[in-house]
């Protein structure tokens, strides 16, 4: 009993870093994606992993809500928009880690080393394989070109992934110049903006529009069920800044009662033994340089990615919605 009291007494002093049996993970990603990847790290550490999954905004209003009784230890989310926000929500805490450092490039994380992306999605151009030569595309930009005068699809705009592209694109020309980029795509389209990529890629299939903006993964996932659909990936910019990247990642709450267990299980993420588990699952990129992707996702060629900051994504987000407002896109 005198050890437990002397224990209690040099932990209240100098703090004590307590193991935790059990971590909380909030989660913006499905359980399909995470639930191997836990099940995987409570067999090599045996920490038991609790996660509840919901929407990034939801996830967010409740961390925030619950201040300092939060039972969450780590958020996890998609686009570095959200991402940014939940740091700027001070509802992160930053983390000094030379694994996350080494494993993590620059572009993909926090500057302030409040979260980190663990894995990345290409946003770029996709085309109808049968009424368009990859010769014919080159840039975001030039999607806007009066050859593409009714052939163009896009997702609306009330979706974070647009929003971020517009957002980087921001930061890459400048709001005059964007405001022009995004104006003529709107003057492009060839019907009404879709709710998703899914079916932005179906209608460029189908020979509704000819070109479209998507995420990777859903092309991945629609040629997995589909593989004779005519619909081609092209890596945009490559003469250029190179193709826009986001990424999926994760943080370590700011009232954390198991910040250190926490950052072991983000460290563990990031490295290579964990990197094919977190992103082959929905056929994207590891954000570890030093891990391949799976097969399906190499086949797809190699390309430059846009070497500014994600983080970008979030600071711009608010102008990126106001501009696109603008121009009337919807």
């Amino acid at each position: 009993m005198l050890r437990s009291l002397f224990i209690g007494l040099t932990c209240a002093l100098v703090g004590c870093s307590h193991a935790a049996s059990e971590l909380v993970v909030y989660s913006a990603r499905n359980e399909q994606y995470i639930k191997p990847l836990f099940d995987a790290y409570t067999k090599e550490t045996g920490t038991q992993i609790k996660f509840i999954t919901d929407k990034e905004g939801v996830l967010m209003q409740r961390i925030k809500a619950e201040g300092v009784n939060t039972p969450a230890d780590m958020l996890m989310t998609v686009d570095a928009g959200n991402l940014w926000e939940a740091a700027k929500e001070d509802l992160l805490r930053p983390i000094v880690s030379p694994a996350l450092h080494a494993n993590i490039p620059a572009p993909l994380r926090d500057p302030a080393g409040e979260w980190f992306g663990l894995s990345v999605r290409a946003r770029t151009i996709f085309y109808n394989t049968q009424k368009v030569k990859p010769t014919d595309l080159s840039t975001y930009e030039d999607l806007g070109d009066a050859k593409w005068k009714g052939r163009l699809c896009l997702r609306t705009s009330k979706k974070v992934y647009n929003q971020s592209l517009v957002a980087m694109l921001i930061a890459e020309h400048g709001e005059a110049k964007t405001e022009q980029i995004v104006k003529s795509w709107i003057a492009n389209l060839a019907t009404d903006v879709f709710p998703d990529d899914t079916k932005m890629l179906e209608a460029i299939a189908a020979g509704q529009c000819d070109v479209g903006i998507a995420n990777t993964y859903y092309y991945g996932r629609l040629m997995a069920k589909s593989p004779s659909m005519p619909v081609g990936i092209f890596w945009a910019n490559q003469n250029a800044n190179g193709v826009h990247v986001n990424v999926s990642g994760a943080g370590i709450t700011k009232h954390a009662k198991h910040a250190a267990e926490a950052q072991k299980l983000l460290e563990w993420l990031s490295s290579p033994k964990a990197q094919n588990l977190y992103a082959d699952v929905d056929m994207e990129f590891p954000a570890n340089p030093n891990v391949k992707p799976s097969a399906t996702v190499a086949s797809w060629g190699a390309f430059k990615s846009n070497p500014l900051n994600v983080a970008k994504a979030g600071e711009l987000q608010a102008s990126a919605v106001k501009l696109m407002d603008r121009v009337g896109y919807k």
